[in-house]
């Protein structure tokens, strides 16, 4: 059993996988403990497969998971956490918009005994070394202002893309979790909260990249995904 799996759910990820791979094995090779290295290849239509192949094939540490077809970024996400062995399970985006080294901070907590740590861009936003346009953040703070109202109280930000749960916690939520799409990780916290996990926010450091596709144009999308999580699991108290 490694002591730590990281995984990265990749679509059409072919250009910045390699470097954050590259990045990813340098971090590792620095570190006392073992990993494995979870790439989901979430039905690319690039070289996003022959990329991680290419990795994988050199280090053993590196695993390639292929989704059957695009299924999102949360399907990626459950499918990495279910399939994980390790202790602890950390996802990131592939771009690794909140740098690797952000992994420390995050393992720390969760060997401390919390059940599910969150990179959060709310807390310290001086930490927020490049920022995303104007209207992101936007739809972002509306986001947070609904999740502050009816889903999780306290939490600043819900959709940092830098997660981490201790082994038992991802598999209690993510198989329970059924959201395929951008309110994966929203999904994920509410139903930690409902069964009474640990849950702890940190600042970490992070850096918009400009090619990520979420816009206003998503909003009613999102709002619909939102307006689901508790229809989805309204009984989710009961059967805990």
């Amino acid at each position: 059993m490694p002591h730590l799996s990281f995984i990265i759910p990749a679509y059409n990820e072919a250009e910045r996988l390699a470097p954050s791979l590259r990045k990813a094995l340098e971090y590792f090779a620095a570190q006392a403990y073992t990993v494995e290295i979870l790439v989901v290849n979430d039905g690319s239509k690039d070289a996003t497969s022959a990329v991680a192949t290419k990795f994988a094939e050199q280090d053993p540490r590196i695993r390639l998971l292929e989704q059957p077809r695009n299924m999102g970024k949360g399907a990626a996400v459950r499918r990495g956490m279910m399939e994980a062995k390790g202790e602890y399970r950390i996802f990131s985006d592939a771009d690794f918009s909140t740098p690797i080294h952000e992994t420390a901070r995050v393992l720390e907590r969760l060997q401390a005994g919390v059940d599910v740590c969150i990179g959060s861009r709310g807390i310290d936003t001086s930490l927020v070394k490049k920022h995303q346009p104007w209207y992101r953040e936007k739809l972002g703070k509306m986001v947070n202002v609904l999740v502050q109202a009816a889903f999780i109280p306290g939490i600043t930000d819900t959709q940092c893309g830098f997660k981490g749960f201790c082994s038992d916690a991802a598999e209690k939520v993510f198989s329970r979790a059924q959201l395929n799409g951008w309110m994966f990780d929203l999904e994920a916290l509410y139903i930690a909260s409902k069964l009474g996990l640990k849950i702890e926010e940190i600042p970490v450091e992070w850096y918009n990249d400009e090619r990520t596709t979420v816009s206003f144009r998503h909003s009613w999308q999102i709002l619909r995904e939102i307006l689901s999580i508790k229809r989805l699991h309204r009984n989710l108290a009961a059967k805990s």
